[in-house]
């Protein structure tokens, strides 16, 4: 074929970088939070993050979606869901790097006495964000392993013979007998057709089947809505007892090697999240074991709640950093009237914003990661109770809008599937579920509300502001502001309004700790002050756009 053109002016794609040793707000969060922890296996789990193989297993795995099997060719039901190989690949590594139930393997973080000597959750929480940013889906087996783990220790028999499993380091995904493999996952059942967040409406029965070693079994009757990861090799899941909502322990293989009588009807269609399966299911006498006190299923699930909404920040976190960082690598490569896009100043302004926010993002997450590895210090448990809800909300719904920016910023190659600019279509189909799932937004406005019926959980939040008095007018006037609106709240419907103002004095008072001048300077003027507009790339002219815009370069 005749050649009609040279190409030129196109991007190369960001590969083969270190998503850590590239990422300096993290870095800067990690010195302030835990400036012991070694990050050596940060830098490896970065360098693989960033290679060609590991991005073109995350492309694979959302190209070929999971297949649901309920029936074998004889007819025989088996309630399988299959996976491209590189769901495998993206599995092993995200276990390999412990980024499921290892921080609570021995020695336990819960034992040290106001948790010093431990960052588990901190290092976690990094290698989680930085995992993201390669690929998010299949992340939610290893979110669930993460936030069941500590709850299964209800049941002392099934933690001893599940525990070392769940907080190993092996991903195997056979569907065998627990004792036969090298590592397990779990996930979560909770929500119904007829109650979604409102698991109080539950339906789903359990009739007592007398007991074993693994303690008081039941049969369970009934269905689950939303049933993410039926793949897991058990899961927690919400029941009807004679004493009311109970928590129970619902494995896939059944301990005579037999499979269980969970029964996947479909999988999900869903926007994003491709790679990771979603279902419905039902229950037709399952075997399940009680976990904890019969009638106490509602505070266990917000105990495994306050452990994914971590997780939905710091998944938020990492995508706005690998969508903030493909538009820093395409505007510093492609050029238009004459410049650089990145040296173009209205492209600047946005650029810079974007770099803003996906900073202040970061530190809160972290921050959060750091009061539950110190949840035996009396300031760091209540900090763990505001900040859990507050950025659940605030990054999460932030999320969408900055994926839109960004993708903007690549033009209509930001639109286009194929390609390594396709990353970015993923994470704006991704964006919305974090707000979503595990409590939408109003949800997380009422529970900060209820953590505000505290009185010393204003005195907690005044504590960790007062770190920053002094630096800002804009901040110290917001700070002084807080405690009367708290006492004077007459509703619910501030609640928004009162998580957000939060999530801002708490972020600038940590950018303030953490970030150069310009990214604090700049965020307080913008987001406190009001000198802003209503989108991105509307910050005022005598911002310092340079030193910004360089602190967040992928390369």
């Amino acid at each position: 074929m005749v050649s009609t053109h040279d190409v030129i002016n196109q991007s190369v794609p960001l590969v083969g970088y270190n998503l850590f040793e590239t990422n300096r707000p993290l870095q800067a969060a990690l010195r302030f939070n835990a400036p012991a922890l070694d990050t050596t296996a940060l830098g490896t789990l970065g360098a693989a993050l960033g290679s060609a193989d590991m991005q073109t297993h995350a492309r694979l795995a959302n190209t070929h979606a999971p297949e649901l099997h309920s029936h074998d060719r004889f007819g025989r039901r088996i309630d399988t869901v299959e996976f491209h190989p590189s769901y495998h690949a993206l599995m092993t590594l995200a276990a390999g790097a412990g980024l499921h139930g290892t921080p609570w393997a021995s020695p336990d973080p819960d034992r040290h006495p106001n948790g010093e000597g431990s960052s588990a959750h901190v290092e976690r929480a990094a290698g989680f964000m930085l995992f993201t940013e390669l690929e998010p889906s299949i992340l939610c087996p290893i979110s669930m392993t993460y936030a069941v783990t500590p709850a299964l220790r209800s049941n002392a028999a099934l933690y001893a013979d599940w525990g070392p499993r769940l907080t190993g380091r092996s991903y195997d995904p056979a569907l065998r007998l627990w004792k036969e493999k090298t590592g397990v996952t779990m996930g979560m059942g909770m929500t119904e057709k007829q109650g979604g967040s409102d698991v109080r409406a539950n339906t789903t029965q359990a009739v007592r089947d007398g007991s074993d070693g693994w303690g008081e079994r039941y049969r369970l009757t009934g269905h689950k809505w939303f049933f993410s990861a039926p793949m897991c090799d058990a899961f927690l899941v919400l029941a009807q007892t004679s004493h009311g909502l109970s928590c129970f322990f619902l494995p896939r293989v059944l301990p005579d090697g037999s499979l269980n009588a969970i029964r996947i009807q479909r999988l999900k269609d869903k926007l994003g999240n491709r790679a990771n399966a979603s279902s419905e299911v039902e229950f037709d006498e399952a075997h399940a074991w009680l976990v904890g006190e019969a009638g106490r299923g509602v505070p266990q699930i917000l105990e495994m709640g306050t452990m994914t909404r971590l997780d939905c920040a710091l998944g938020t976190s990492g995508l706005m950093r690998q969508a903030l960082s493909l538009a820093l690598n395409h505007t510093s490569q492609r050029s238009a009237f004459g410049k650089l896009l990145i040296e173009q100043p209205l492209m600047r302004n946005v650029l810079a914003d974007l770099a803003i926010e996906s900073e202040a993002a970061c530190a809160l997450s972290i921050r959060l990661a750091r009061a539950f590895d110190h949840k035996n210090d009396a300031q760091e448990a209540l900090m763990a109770r505001l900040l859990t809800p507050i950025a659940k909300f605030w990054i999460c719904k932030r999320g969408s809008h900055f994926a839109q920016e960004a993708m903007e910023c690549l033009g209509g190659n930001g639109y286009v599937e194929e390609g390594g600019e396709g990353v970015m279509t993923r994470i704006y189909r991704e964006m919305p579920l974090n707000s979503i799932w595990e409590g939408a937004g109003n949800i997380m406005a009422l529970d900060l509300l209820r953590a505000f019926r505290r009185g010393d959980t204003v005195a907690a939040l005044l504590h960790e502001l007062s770190l920053a008095r002094g630096a800002h007018p804009a901040l110290d006037a917001l700070t002084a502001a807080l405690p009367t609106r708290i006492e004077a709240l007459a509703g619910e419907s501030e609640g928004r309004r009162l998580a957000q103002d939060v999530a801002l004095a708490v972020q600038a008072a940590l950018l303030y700790q953490t970030a150069p001048d310009a990214v604090f300077s700049a965020f307080c003027d913008s987001r406190i002050a009001g000198n802003w507009g209503h989108t991105f790339g509307t910050l005022p002219a005598n911002t310092h756009f340079e030193p910004i815009i360089a602190r967040a370069m992928p390369q």
